[in-house]
């Protein structure tokens, strides 16, 4: 059967380290990758070993990048003896030695040695079911309410002056919506429908926020849209949503906070000196030059507008 490269799995930089010997190692006192042994291997090119946990590394990254989903293990062997066959190939014409992929793979290498620095320090420091109670609680303590209103929307103040003075008679909120908001929802009486205050621009909200249910707004709230009066018609607290449903998202939430207060803290300890000149804001034309040269010396003066004859 005849398989293809997988051009995503080719791509893999977590593939890359195991796949060009870093002469660096020692230098750095990095010890070198386990030696793969034909009783330890999948496959041999040429002599080259690829080991068992090779594949298994593999398997592992594509169910991951491609969320459970998996492929013949025969199709990602062969993956990765035709990546072998390719490596072979470029260090026959030396191409490893070459100061850009060198450069590289040090990137590659540095950004794996990143990511462990911050597994190692969560693995050490984890997230705890309590913590995500923790926040969940603080969270949901403070989820605030939700408002059911309606609103007539119409262009001077005067016109929702003479609209509240309708409201305080006995006239119907919808009736007049529907007669006389130029807000899209007018045909539908002015309904809004259930909404949370930050949802609205601030004058709106506050407004809201004041009244008491079934009761309308005495003055007109005035927006960039318009002016209004509103009818609040109810209210109630937000229902939380049950921890299960976002305790993963939170705990993913004080995981990032973590993180970041640990790196903060070695910023902090660590001596850093910056070696770039710092960036100079470009100033706006006219600034940059002196009035005297932002024009040919031989220029003569524009007349004063007022000194213009009259047409």
């Amino acid at each position: 059967m005849k398989l293809k490269l997988i051009p995503l799995l080719l791509a893999s930089a977590t593939m890359l380290p195991g796949c060009f010997e870093d002469k660096t190692n020692d230098a750095e006192g990095i010890p070198p990758a386990p030696a793969v042994t034909k009783e330890n291997a999948a496959a041999a090119v040429n002599g080259v070993y690829i080991g068992k946990t090779t594949l298994e590394t593999l398997e592992k990254e594509l169910a991951q990048r491609s969320q459970g989903q998996t492929l013949p293990k025969e199709q990602l062997l062969e993956e990765l003896i035709q990546r072998e066959l390719l490596i072979q190939q470029a260090k026959q014409k030396h191409l490893d030695k070459t100061p850009e992929l060198v450069e590289r793979l040090n990137t590659v290498k540095n950004s794996l040695l990143s990511q462990a620095a911050i597994q190692d320090y969560l693995k050490t420091n984890p997230i705890t079911d309590e913590d995500v109670k923790k926040e969940y609680d603080s969270k949901m303590a403070n989820l605030g309410a939700e408002y059911k209103a309606r609103h007539i929307l119409v262009k001077t103040e005067d016109e929702a002056k003479k609209l509240i003075a309708e409201l305080e008679k006995g006239a119907d909120f919808t009736a007049l919506a529907k007669k006389h908001s130029i807000d899209p929802m007018g045909s539908e009486g002015g309904d809004l429908g259930w909404f949370t205050a930050d949802r609205m621009v601030a004058p709106f909200s506050e407004a809201v926020v004041a009244l008491e249910n079934g009761k309308f707004t005495k003055q007109p709230v005035q927006t960039q849209f318009g002016w209004h009066v509103i009818l609040r018609e109810d209210s109630r607290a937000l229902t939380p949503p049950p921890l299960e449903a976002v305790k993963e998202q939170i705990r993913s939430l004080l995981q990032r906070e973590k993180v970041q207060a640990f790196i903060e803290n070695l910023r902090k300890t660590a001596q850093v000196e910056i070696l770039l000149p710092p960036a100079v804001e470009a100033k706006p034309e006219a600034e940059a030059k002196p009035a005297e040269e932002a024009a040919p010396a031989a220029a003569p003066a524009p007349a004063p507008a007022e000194e213009k004859p009259a047409k």
